[in-house]
């Protein structure tokens, strides 16, 4: 009889460890001035990036359909995280962009995943975290670092 714990197990430990940072960043990025901003949105601040995309770009990216990116895009411009503007390069298209207050986020996100990272730290050892990050690199390949999440969770 193995001791080894079952195997539905490590994805499950990999996931709450995953909620565990996400909801603690989203904690603090309410008391840093993002209260409305929700774990999907990171991705789709990534997905934007500096440069800017159009809806359908966005939709791609996240695996997503249009109307959803869309909404997303909506809700965003609402709390003030993108704009749209033409492209320079082609009028026909609208760019989203993100504003002054989407880069803040971004960067206080940063400076909050260090800060979590060095919690982390504390409690493993920095030898043992930086062995698991080292493991999970050899496991996870880099072409499953997409940004599709949303739509990967949801079916689409």
């Amino acid at each position: 009889m193995s001791s080894d714990p079952p195997g539905y197990e490590l994805p499950l430990r990999l996931l709450f460890g995953f909620r565990s940072l996400i909801d603690d960043l989203h904690a603090e990025l309410a008391k840093q001035g993002h209260p409305d901003v929700r774990p999907m949105h990171g991705f789709v601040f990534q997905a934007i990036g500096p440069s800017g995309t159009t809806a359908v770009e966005l939709g791609r990216t996240l695996g997503v359909s249009k109307q959803a990116a869309g909404k997303t895009i909506d809700s965003l411009e609402r709390l003030g995280y993108v704009h749209r503007e033409r492209d320079p390069e082609d009028g026909r298209r609208m760019l989203v962009r993100l504003t002054d207050r989407g880069f803040d986020c971004l960067a206080k996100s940063a400076r909050i995943f260090d800060r979590l990272r060095s919690e982390w730290s504390e409690v493993l050892g920095a030898g043992r975290l930086r062995a698991l990050e080292e493991d999970l690199r050899k496991v996870a390949s880099p072409e499953s670092a997409r940004l599709d999440l949303p739509g990967w969770f949801s079916g689409h």
